[in-house]
């Protein structure tokens, strides 16, 4: 593919698990914008792959947010928005205070929603797609980490109300459900259920994301709406 031709992708979350797996499969043939928290962690993913550039806030800060969005100098296109990054947010919910509940929300679900407004205008450019990577606890809740559900069934409302509203407009919005992955996040999970972290009963985030490129790379007259992938 030309250097004209590969299309742009933004993808939070992007320095490890799903994140940085969906970064490492594109970057053969897309521009990046590799997003997250860390400046070191960003600028190390950045300097292995072609063609990345970086993408440093903490989603939840909005003023963080709204400056790595002016430091991209003013995007005239972007192909793919990828929201990978969340956090657990593990707690039973009669312990969990109001800090909690908003750091999780604030990452899983607000700035979802505020990312994507504030690139709206470059993604109807390129008539760009959306991705959201939820998981199967956005289809069915359970405990403990209630308030992570509860996130990600809001994320997936989010999902739903953007794909209606932004299908006018060209933009697609596809919500990608991944069942219990081999990421850093998962062995915390673990951890809190007290549980044995096995990789060989989980998803490898390579797979994640070949789905994720499946859902970026449909025929233009196609979206990819919803889809769930578990473990075999």
């Amino acid at each position: 593919m030309s250097a004209a031709n590969r299309p742009t992708v933004l993808v939070t979350g992007a320095t490890r698990g799903i994140g940085r797996a969906v970064a490492d499969l594109l970057a053969p043939d897309h521009d990046l914008i590799v997003g997250g928290r860390s400046a070191a962690e960003v600028s190390a993913v950045c300097g292995r792959l072609p063609s990345a550039r970086p993408f440093v806030a903490d989603l939840a800060d909005e003023d963080a947010v709204g400056g790595a969005v002016e430091e991209l100098g003013g995007l005239d296109r972007l192909d793919g928005l990828v929201h990978s990054a969340g956090v657990l947010g593990s707690g039973a919910l009669t312990d969990l205070r109001r800090a909690g509940w908003r750091q999780t929300l604030e990452t899983n679900v607000v700035a979802v929603a505020d990312l994507t407004r504030l690139l709206l205008q470059p993604l109807v450019a390129a008539q760009g797609t959306v991705v959201v990577v939820n998981s199967g606890s956005g289809l069915r809740a359970h405990g403990p980490g209630g308030a992570y559900s509860a996130s990600k069934f809001a994320v997936r409302a989010v999902a739903d109300s953007m794909r209606e509203e932004l299908r006018p407009r060209g933009v697609r919005v596809s919500t990608v459900y991944p069942g219990r992955t081999a990421t850093d996040m998962q062995r915390e999970l673990r951890s809190f259920e007290c549980g044995e972290y096995d990789e060989a009963r989980y998803l490898r985030p390579e797979t994640v994301a070949s789905a994720v490129r499946f859902v970026l790379s449909a025929p233009q007259e196609a979206c990819v709406e919803d889809l769930s992938i578990r473990p075999r």
